[in-house]
């Protein structure tokens, strides 16, 4: 794919926009930032190219992004080529242990990998982790409670719940200049594999890193309200009267519960942002212009 052509804008025009972002790298520089990547800036191959250049200029002018992915579309395609039907409770997969060599295969291989090799096509030095390396994220057996009797517990096999995480591998990387590429995998105490909610593992992991932005790539242009309006700025009081009310909802859940806890824990900046916007992670990071919903702990 060719670069955009700009030899339509004028030299001082170049610079300004360029000369824009320097109050954000100099605020930015040797911080933090996770990046939740899901949607279609997975699966376009453009806003993948995309990603990667964003990733690889961030790291270049002194910021450290760590990525996490997500993988469902992708986990899904190859059970229907292995034959295997998916089966879902209350929108969480199923995992048996079965399955469970799917998602690893998927996650910590095929699409992982992809990343890996985009990132550093672009010019950067990406290395691919999993919760187990580094005895990074250790879970346990989520216990899923009936939305409709609390006394009934639905197993959903292999499904993770993060009961603590270690991010000093994470940190030699970032020290050493390399970009931590993470899949959403966790280990139990007696070394089993459990599928974590990547949401859920780019939060905790903004949190233990004391990142100064976690932005959650999505397929939506950020919070909408129950006319479809988008909000670009919201508080925590402000969510729960949205989950109250029945305005947030579905696959929503848990992106804005894990934006939340990650706000109130110290991450300075939470933003759920439009990933089918060409390179909207450097627009977010490193201009005002706003792509999604910015989540404030106050």
């Amino acid at each position: 794919m060719q670069a955009p052509d700009i030899a339509h804008i004028q030299p001082r025009e170049k610079a300004e926009i360029l000369s824009q972002a320097l109050p954000y790298i100099q605020r930015f520089h040797g911080k933090t930032i996770v990046v939740k990547y899901g949607g279609n800036a997975m699966t376009d191959p453009a806003l993948q190219q995309d990603f990667a250049e964003d990733v690889v200029l961030l790291k270049l002018v002194g910021l450290n992004p760590v990525v996490v992915h997500g993988g469902g579309p992708q986990i899904e395609s190859a059970l229907k080529r292995l034959g295997k039907q998916g089966h879902f409770i209350q929108g969480m997969r199923v995992t048996d242990a079965e399955t469970m060599g799917i998602v690893e295969w998927v996650l910590a291989g095929e699409v992982q990998q992809e990343i890996v090799g985009l990132i550093n096509k672009a010019g950067g030095k990406a290395v691919g982790l999993t919760g187990k390396d580094g005895a990074m994220i250790r879970a346990k057996k989520l216990k899923m409670v009936d939305s409709k009797d609390p006394a009934v517990e639905h197993d959903i096999g292999q499904v993770g719940d993060i009961e603590s995480i270690d991010p000093s591998v994470v940190k030699a990387l970032q020290d050493d200049a390399f970009i931590p590429v993470i899949s959403p995998l966790g280990f139990g105490h007696e070394n089993e594999s459990y599928n974590i909610n990547a949401d859920v593992v780019a939060g905790k992991l903004a949190e233990v890193l004391k990142a100064e932005k976690l932005v959650m790539l999505t397929n939506t242009p950020g919070v909408l309200d129950k006319e479809g309006k988008l909000l670009t700025d919201l508080t925590a009081r402000q969510i729960d009267a949205m989950f109250e009310d029945g305005t947030l909802s579905g696959g929503m859940l848990p992106k804005i519960a894990s934006a939340l806890d990650a706000a109130r824990a110290g991450v300075r900046a939470v933003h759920i942002i439009d990933g089918r916007v060409p390179h909207a992670l450097l627009l977010e990071v490193l201009s005002d212009q706003a792509y999604g919903t910015m989540i404030r702990s106050a």
